[in-house]
């Protein structure tokens, strides 16, 4: 069939569109503040045979696993799926990542044949397990985190499985909350069914599907084009995780990246064996943090659809903790991602230098609070995840106070977190100098700073780069380190980088976040750059003379080193 240029970009906007309008239903009808202030969410629309057509702005990290959930979907219900059917599953060895992530799929009929999928997966408050918000970096096992589902009916031709509401209801803590979010799933697919249809109603459906192959070999032309430019040959680069938790030994992440003719081989052959503490990674995790990771890397033109990962091969040990085996944890799972994410930037870098920033914060570090609100008198549970900052990048500062590049969440506002929660948020603040230098100087760590007014509260914390700092590329510094305190103003007691304990009212946790790296040799940074830092807070007078061999007068930079040109010939961790 003939493709129409034009009814071509009506199709494509169409669905980018749809998919976009789905994300601000879950945004906008979503009960826990995970799901409606932080946005930790996402959506898509796939055809008939599971291939992503298009993916809304939101959680990238969890989009690229919808492949492999959507196979294993398929080979369960071939040949089963209804209309008014609606599936989900969270188990992370049968299509999940983690468990706090339901996968929601709404098979989409006309004419009594299966057209395609809208589906929505969302970061649950809560699915059980030992410990409250399901997340906890520091279990041992698959057994400890909560509910497992495998892909199951939640509804059969529209009628629901009480079953299964029944378990889910008996299994987590907070079954208002989760039904809720259920609900909120459930209509925004119900929204994608709808637009879908209305789509199939104005083309067609053998028209439509015709224009559906096409975009997804759109997606495949512009991507193996933009490879074919690149270098041939391969490249490595190794960065690293703290700890599990309880291992003190430096957890590597290797990647080695060949390019071969407009394809693209990642291998991470020689990472860590998976480990104890449950920052484990399902290989689907691994793959959509490489997909997003070579898409930053690729033109704004670019569509996000399932034509981008034709060209990528993803390769990881079974066994490893980037493809761990039963019954390994993977609860914290999002951390490995995040560094998968900074060690294919790294690798990226020495190929493509200008599309590449430097290392950020590392992901976000999730604050969870739990317990009794000694007001309301029921049982809370807050997970914050904190946001921090980008790298310094070929032509620019990185910025702080904002979502890492693989998520597109958001920090939960402090008038959010007080009127819900038995929390003071005592701090909430740029931490000064923890930006690498560079001629573009990374983004500044955040600084949260948490009271809890409730007593006996659980507080888990996930953190990291206190030992390793993120790196910076071409000469730029790295960040500045992390940093967990109890009770700073008076016992002032360093906490790990992950933990769980209890804490009496009146406690207090702070956590100062990793600043990113910079870009290119600090001696290449204008003086008036600097200037501004200093003015505006973001460098001390005494870390400008320091890191960038300038000199004050008063409030003026009266001289400086002599200034150096950037070669920037290879990545540097």
């Amino acid at each position: 069939m003939k493709i129409d240029p034009i009814t071509f970009a009506i199709i494509k906007n169409a669905l980018d569109t749809m998919v976009d309008d789905m994300a601000y239903a879950v945004m906008r009808t979503a009960r826990s503040p995970i799901i409606r202030d932080v946005l930790d969410y996402s959506v898509t629309m796939c055809d008939a045979q599971g291939r992503i057509l298009s993916q809304a702005k939101t959680v990238a990290l969890h989009l690229g696993a919808v492949p492999d959930a959507v196979e294993v979907v398929m080979k369960k219900f071939a040949g089963k799926f209804e209309p008014g059917d609606v599936i989900i599953l969270n188990d992370p060895y049968e299509g999940g990542m983690h468990l706090p992530d339901i996968f929601m799929f709404k098979p989409i009929f006309l004419q009594d044949e299966l057209q395609g999928f809208s589906v929505v997966i969302a970061h649950h408050c809560d699915v059980g397990g030992r410990v409250p918000g399901s997340n906890a970096a520091d279990s041992t096992e698959i057994f400890q985190e909560g509910l497992r589902i495998s892909p199951t009916k939640l509804y059969a031709r529209g009628v629901p499985n009480e079953t299964l509401f029944d378990i889910i209801a008996r299994n987590v803590r907070l079954p208002d909350l989760v039904f809720g979010d259920l609900d909120a799933q459930l209509a925004t697919c119900n929204i994608g069914e709808r637009e879908l249809l209305r789509l199939f109603e104005r083309y067609g459906i053998g028209e439509l599907n015709a224009y559906f192959d096409e975009l997804l070999n759109y997606g495949e032309r512009l991507t193996r084009g933009s490879i074919a430019k690149w270098p041939q040959g391969s490249v490595e680069f190794t960065d690293y995780i703290d700890d599990d938790g309880f291992s003190p030994d430096p957890i590597p992440i290797r990647c080695k990246i060949t390019v071969k003719g407009d394809h693209l081989l990642v291998d991470f052959t020689g990472s860590s064996p998976q480990v104890k503490g449950a920052i484990n990674s399902t290989l689907s995790f691994v793959k959509s943090a490489t997909y997003l990771s070579v898409r930053c890397a690729l033109g704004a033109d670019v569509p996000n659809n399932a034509g981008v990962y034709r060209c990528i091969d993803v390769v990881a040990p079974e066994g490893s903790i980037l493809n761990p085996i039963i019954p390994a944890p993977v609860a914290a799972r999002a951390l490995t991602g995040y560094r998968v994410v900074d060690t294919v930037f790294g690798a990226l870098a020495q190929i493509v230098p200008d599309k590449v920033m430097a290392a950020g914060e590392g992901g976000n570090t999730v604050v969870a609070l739990s317990g009794m609100d000694p007001v309301r008198k029921t049982p809370f549970i807050l997970v914050d995840m904190i946001n921090g900052a980008w790298g310094g990048r070929a032509d620019k500062d990185g910025i702080e106070g904002v979502t890492n590049p693989s998520q597109n969440m958001s920090n939960l506002p402090v008038e959010t977190l007080e009127a819900r929660y038995p929390v003071i948020l005592e701090e909430y603040s740029y931490r000064p100098d923890s930006g690498g230098a560079g001629r573009f100087r990374g983004g500044l760590g955040l600084v949260r700073q948490y009271r809890v007014l409730a007593d006996d509260v659980v507080a888990q914390v996930r953190s990291d780069r206190a030992a390793h700092a993120p790196y910076g590329l071409f000469g730029g510094e790295p960040g500045a380190v992390s940093r967990n305190v109890l009770n700073p103003d008076t016992t002032n007691e360093p906490l790990p980088s992950k933990f769980t304990c209890r804490l009496p009212a009146g406690s207090v946790i702070r956590h100062e976040q990793a600043g990113a790296g910079g870009f290119g040799s600090p001696l290449e940074r204008s003086p008036e750059a600097i200037q501004n830092d200093v003015r505006n807070g973001k460098v001390t007078r005494s870390a400008a003379e320091a890191k960038y061999g300038v000199v004050f007068d008063g409030e003026k930079i009266v001289s400086s080193a002599p200034r150096q040109r950037l070669q920037p010939s290879g990545a540097e961790a």
